[in-house]
């Protein structure tokens, strides 16, 4: 017996929602991470070193407020590639399981 047998022809769900959001999931990561990036370093461009201690310190507040947006981001990328990998699975053909003797299946209790 194979090991993952397709079931008899099912109904199959057309591909839907996320499949479009499966495919637009790298530009959404990419530009996610690349637009806090980028306004980062223009400000950190735009400052200069004789700036008060204020602003290194507004700086360096912004760098880990950034950090953690990106991470954040990430993860909820993440999250939504795992919920798009999910329902394509659910979408997809049947599969038969392998059977296995039990020893009351004629005689219930």
């Amino acid at each position: 017996m194979s090991w993952l047998t397709k079931m008899a022809p099912v109904h199959r769900a057309s591909p839907g929602f996320e499949r479009r959001l499966w495919r637009k999931l790298p530009l959404v990561w990419v530009a996610g991470t690349a637009v806090p990036l980028i306004v980062l370093a223009i400000l950190h461009a735009g400052s200069s070193p004789q700036d008060g201690m204020d602003t290194v310190r507004w700086l360096q507040k912004l760098d880990y407020i950034v950090a953690g947006l990106v991470l954040f981001h990430w993860t909820m990328v993440l999250t939504v590639g795992i919920g798009c990998v999910i329902v394509m699975l659910m979408k997809g053909p049947g599969y038969v399981a392998d059977g296995y003797p039990v020893s009351h299946s004629d005689r219930p209790k």
